[in-house]
């Protein structure tokens, strides 16, 4: 599977005099400090179009850093470079990771150094949605199986998972009916990335290849993550057919009524999606499964 790499953007000794520090001299004389700053992120679009405004600013990485240091200050410089991370993480989009080095020349210690430095790194959460769904087998236990090895990944965690919905089968009708579930929950992962995890997890839990929207042992679909969009011969975000699809946003609609995707909300959506009686059901709590 093809992964869009991530482009490094790197600012070095960035010089600022502050009153950083534990002792009363530190924070009433104060001091010369050097951040640097090493960014990733995905600007496959920027180099392509070789356009700026699709780009990491240095100016703007600079600015970030400056606006945090310059502000309250801080006993450790383990903490001011924690604020500077969480502040270019905000103020970047397109940054999926940021490492903040924090270099303090003077440092009061009894011992001849060059100076000390921390080093911190935070890296973005993205909010993921997922559509799991099951017409073959033990289809409760399986879905069950599914979220909980989701859960399990490493850089993915599940923090909502919806009640089981029964539903017709949709794109192709001759075939059994479908237990469906949606579950939310955040990633540090690329997009690609949980997509594989996504099918090596149906695999193991006994899908084979078959028709097109036809009969599955399960199927676990990648709703969204984050709010960029991808396009990608392997992957489409949100998904193709998340609009579409009752037996997504019923359980959507459970878990975050409110949810915004591609500027929709997922109650406004359901409201205009055409339904037929009885496509989608919500099993009541001790109904079954």
């Amino acid at each position: 599977m093809i992964t869009p790499a991530l482009t490094h953007v790197r600012v070095h000794d960035l010089c600022l005099f502050g009153h950083h520090g534990v002792h009363e001299e530190e924070t009433r004389l104060g001091q010369r400090f050097y951040i640097s700053l090493e960014v990733r992120a995905d600007l496959s679009a920027a180099i392509a179009g070789d356009d700026y405004t699709q780009a990491v600013c240095y100016g703007q990485l600079c600015q970030s850093a400056e606006r945090v240091f310059q502000a309250e200050p801080c006993k450790l410089i383990e903490t001011l470079a924690g604020r500077i991370c969480a502040a270019v993480l905000a103020d970047c989009p397109a940054v999926e990771d940021v490492s903040v080095t924090v270099r303090k020349p003077s440092a009061p210690v009894p011992h001849v150094v060059e100076d000390v430095s921390v080093t911190v790194m935070q890296q973005r959460a993205h909010r993921v949605g997922f559509s799991l769904g099951a017409n073959l087998g033990e289809r409760e236990a399986i879905l069950r199986a599914a979220v909980e090895a989701l859960g399990h990944q490493p850089g993915l965690e599940i923090d909502a998972v919806s009640s089981f919905y029964d539903s017709a089968p949709w794109g192709v009708e001759d075939q059994p009916p479908f237990v469906n579930i949606v579950a939310l929950g955040r990633t540090i992962l690329p997009p690609h990335t949980v997509l594989g995890l996504c099918k090596e997890i149906e695999r193991s839990l006994g899908r084979v290849p078959g028709r097109r929207w036809g009969e599955r042992a399960v199927d676990i679909d990648l709703l969204f993550h984050g709010e960029r969009p991808v396009k990608h011969p392997l992957l489409t975000l949100p998904h193709a057919h998340l609009f579409d699809r009752a037996f997504v946003l019923e359980p959507l609609a459970e878990l975050e009524p409110e949810l915004e995707i591609a500027g929709r909300s997922v109650t406004e959506a359901l409201a205009e999606l055409d339904r037929i009686a009885g496509d989608v059901t919500r099993r009541m709590p001790g109904q079954g499964g």
